[in-house]
C-alpha cells in the first residue's frame, strides 16, 4: 500500500516539527530586498541587524535569558558541540567531564573522539525508566572534572532529567554545567535565571521553525572558546549569520512561549489516550519510561517482540509518520543506546516506536492510528510465527 494520495500524519515532531505558517511567513519576509548582511553598515544591513536584535530578545525570552547570552548556531549540534570544546579549550587542565549513557549520538560521538585524544569521560547510567540520579552526578565529579553535559529531555522516550538539583550541585563545586534543552525547550518551563546552568542548548526547527537555526546560551561571564572563529556573535561564532532561520526561530519561540501551558496540557491529553488505547487493546504493549517525569508530547512504546521497523513502514504506508528507537547501521538495525542502557534487551529495543505530538496535531491522529494498528500488528506477529 503506498501512501500516495493519503492524508499525512506527522507524530514524529522530536525529529523535526511541521513548519509553523507564521515562521515560513516571518523567514520569507527576511528574503525580500532591502534586508542585508547584519555587519554591514548600510540601510540594508541594518535592518537586517535590526531584525537579528530582535530575534535575540525573542529566543532569550523563551528561557529567561539575557539577550547577549545567546549565541546563534546552525543546530542544537553545533550548540552543544561549541559547549563541550569551547569549555575544555578554555580550560586544558580539566580534562574529565561527566555525561550520561543516554545522551544525543552526536553528542556522544563527539565525547568518544575525545577519549582518543585523552579528556576522560564518565558515562553515568540510568536506571529501567530513564531516570539519572542527582546523586550519580555528584559522586562522579572530581578536582578534574571541567564540565558535566546531560540532556533535559531524552529525545526517544522523553524522560526528563532534574536539571535544576544537578545545576545546583555543579554550582556548589564550580564546574560548569552545560544543558542540550533542544527537546524541552517550548515544551516545558525553561528559566535560566532560576536554575543555575551554564550553558544551554536550543534547535528552532523542534520548535515548528524550518531547519537551519540553533542557539547556545552562554551565561554572562563564563569565558568559552569559539568553534568558528570570526567577528560575529561577540566572537563566539563566526560566519555570516543565517538571518531567515533565525527570524523564523524566534517566531517559533514566541509562539511556543505564548501558550506553552496550554499547549502541554492539551498534547499530553493525546499523548496519554493514545498510550492508554494501545495498552487496552494490545496487552503486551509497553511504555518506556511511563513512570518517569516525562515530556508531554512524547511516548515510547514496545510492542512486544514484534519488529519495530516493519511496523514504523507499515505506518507510513498508511500515511502516518512515526520514529524508531533504533539506528540504522551496515547490515541491518542497531538497538537503541537509551533502551539497551534502561535494561531492555536487543529484541525489545528493536520493537519500539516513538510517537512525538506538536501544536498541530489532533485527536484524529490518535484516531487514524488506532485506526491502522490492529491489521498493522497482526501482520507483523504473522511474520513472527
Amino acid at each position: 500500500m503506498e501512501n500516495k494520495g493519503l492524508a499525512h500524519t506527522d507524530l514524529d515532531h522530536n525529529a523535526t516539527g511541521t513548519v509553523a505558517r507564521e515562521c515560513l511567513e516571518a523567514m520569507l519576509g527576511c528574503l525580500q530586498p532591502g534586508i542585508g548582511n547584519p555587519s554591514s553598515a548600510h540601510a540594508a544591513g541594518m535592518r537586517a541587524k535590526g531584525l537579528l536584535q530582535e530575534s535575540r530578545a525573542e529566543v532569550a525570552r523563551l528561557i529567561g535569558a539575557q539577550s547577549r547570552e545567546i549565541v546563534f548556531t546552525s543546530s542544537g549540534t553545533e550548540a552543544n558541540h561549541t559547549a563541550i570544546l569551547g569549555i575544555l579549550t578554555e580550560r586544558p587542565d580539566r580534562r574529565h567531564i561527566v555525561t550520561s549513557r543516554v545522551e544525543h549520538p552526536a553528542t556522544l560521538r563527539l565525547l568518544r573522539h575525545l577519549e582518543g585524544s585523552g579528556v576522560r569521560v564518565t558515562y553515568l547510567p540510568v536506571d529501567g525508566e530513564g531516570r539519572l540520579a542527582p546523586s550519580a552526578v555528584r559522586e562522579a565529579i572530581t578536582p578534574d572534572t571541567g564540565l558535566v553535559t546531560l540532556m533535559w529531555a531524552n529525545n526517544e522516550t522523553g524522560v526528563l532529567f532534574p536539571i535544576p538539583e544537578i545545576a545546583e550541585a555543579t554550582q556548589a563545586v564550580g564546574v560548569a554545567f552545560h544543558v542540550d534543552a533542544v527537546q524541552a525547550a517550548g515544551r516545558v518551563p525553561i528559566d535560566v535565571a532560576r536554575v543555575p546552568v551554564d550553558m544551554l542548548s536550543l534547535s528552532g526547527h523542534k520548535l515548528h521553525a524550518p531547519p537551519g537555526a540553533g542557539a547556545l546560551f552562554v551565561r554572562k561571564g563564563l569565558k568559552i572558546a569559539p568553534l568558528l572563529y570570526g567577528h560575529q556573535e561577540r566572537g563566539l561564532r563566526g560566519g555570516t549569520e543565517n538571518l531567515p532561520a533565525i527570524v523564523a526561530f524566534a517566531r517559533a519561540c514566541a509562539l511556543a512561549r505564548a501558550d506553552l501551558t496550554d499547549q502541554a496540557v492539551r498534547i499530553a491529553r493525546l499523548r496519554n489516550d493514545l498510550e492508554q488505547a494501545i495498552c487496552d487493546r494490545f496487552p503486551f504493549a509497553r511504555v518506556h519510561g511511563a513512570l518517569a517525569p516525562r515530556l508531554p508530547n512524547t511516548s515510547n512504546i514496545g510492542f512486544g517482540t514484534l519488529d519495530g521497523e516493519r511496523i514504523m513502514t507499515s505506518l507510513d504506508r498508511r500515511g502516518i509518520a512515526v520514529s524508531l528507537g533504533a539506528a540504522c547501521a551496515a547490515g541491518g538495525m542497531e538497538p537503541s543506546h537509551v533502551l539497551m542502557a534502561m535494561g531492555l534487551d536487543r529484541q525489545a529495543a528493536l520493537a519500539a516506536i516513538r510517537f512525538s505530538f506538536g501544536r498541530y496535531n489532533t485527536h484524529a491522529c490518535v484516531d487514524r492510528v488506532l485506526a491502522h494498528l490492529p491489521e498493522i500488528l497482526r501482520e507483523a506477529a504473522a511474520r513472527v510465527a
